[in-house]
């Protein structure tokens, strides 16, 4: 499963620079997670590390989303090869 930040959000700002994927974003009152990039950390990290560092715990899993850890591998290959095409352009 991708991750999801709720609503209890403080907008305390440590969870973006944490995501080795870029996923997460300011959103219009909240931060976001852009499901399509979130791996929950699997191929960089054993935990999640915005979960690691969010003060209010508002970041679960997000249930419509749901992905085995297989599929976040393979999301996490796909995004590791997107990044290295665009450093050799």
């Amino acid at each position: 499963m991708a991750l999801k930040i709720t609503a209890e959000c403080i907008n305390c700002d440590v969870c973006e620079p944490e995501c080795p994927n870029d996923a997460i974003y300011q959103g219009e009152e909240i931060y976001e997670i852009d499901w399509t990039r979130c791996t929950e950390c699997v191929g960089h990290f054993e935990t999640s590390q915005c979960v690691e560092v969010c003060p209010v715990d508002c970041i679960p899993l997000d249930p419509d989303h749901l992905e085995s850890r297989d599929a976040l591998m393979l999301k996490y290959q796909h995004l590791m090869n997107e990044k290295s095409a665009d450093a050799g352009s």
